[in-house]
């Protein structure tokens, strides 16, 4: 990884290439966002930068991470996290990192948390089908149905699905696409869709698989 930032989901919307072809983007608020620490091998066994994202007031902050910003004089930030880079020897705590760090045509990962859709079925959440609906199956078509749990193994293997809470999961999207780059307001418009609702904090580096 050489470049990473935090951003926040702004929204979706669509621009003209210069084809004049229609592009469907998202638009995140990238940065700018402040080196509060930094890693390195000598110290930690591994290269890698804190990043700090979105002001917060004191009252939001709990003293052991209070002292983590004073230590360095930074202000309070509401979301860190961490980025492992192949070498850090050109960031330092304090810096500013804006969304002109991306370019225009790079490939990007972003990692966001989905949507949280409360407590479904298993229909819903594993794609399983209904129950027959013309005799023997009575008010209950949507259940999961047996689980085929008697004397033997007398339990519910782990991992099978059933009804429960749905979302709110850690999601990658890789390989997608920077469209624009607005540096002046800190936004960036890549192609397709990222995880996560409206307003949501993702975190941008790198393709993987680039």
């Amino acid at each position: 990884m050489k470049k990473a930032i935090i951003g926040k989901k702004i929204g979706m919307t669509q621009i003209f290439d210069e084809a004049g072809k229609v592009v469907p983007v998202t638009v995140i608020e990238a940065g700018p966002c402040v080196v509060v620490q930094k890693k390195t091998t000598e110290n930690d066994g591994y290269e890698a930068v804190q990043l700090g994202f979105g002001d917060v007031s004191a009252k939001h902050v709990n003293k052991p991470e209070q002292g983590h910003f004073k230590k360095n004089d930074i202000s309070f930030k509401k979301t860190l996290k961490e980025f492992r880079f192949d070498d850090t020897s050109a960031l330092n705590t304090g810096d500013i990192i804006k969304a002109d760090v991306f370019a225009e045509g790079d490939v990007i990962d972003v990692v966001g948390t989905s949507k949280g859709k409360g407590f479904t079925g298993a229909i819903k959440r594993h794609n399983q089908h209904r129950l027959k609906e013309t005799h023997g199956s009575g008010p209950v078509a949507r259940q999961a149905g047996s689980m085929g749990a008697c004397s033997s193994p007398s339990r519910i293997f782990k991992g099978k699905g059933m009804a429960g809470h749905m979302g709110a999961e850690r999601v990658t999207v890789q390989n997608l696409v920077v469209v624009k780059v607005d540096a002046e307001n800190n936004l960036i418009a890549v192609k397709g869709a990222v995880p996560g609702p409206k307003g949501g904090v993702v975190a941008i580096c790198d393709a993987v698989k680039a």
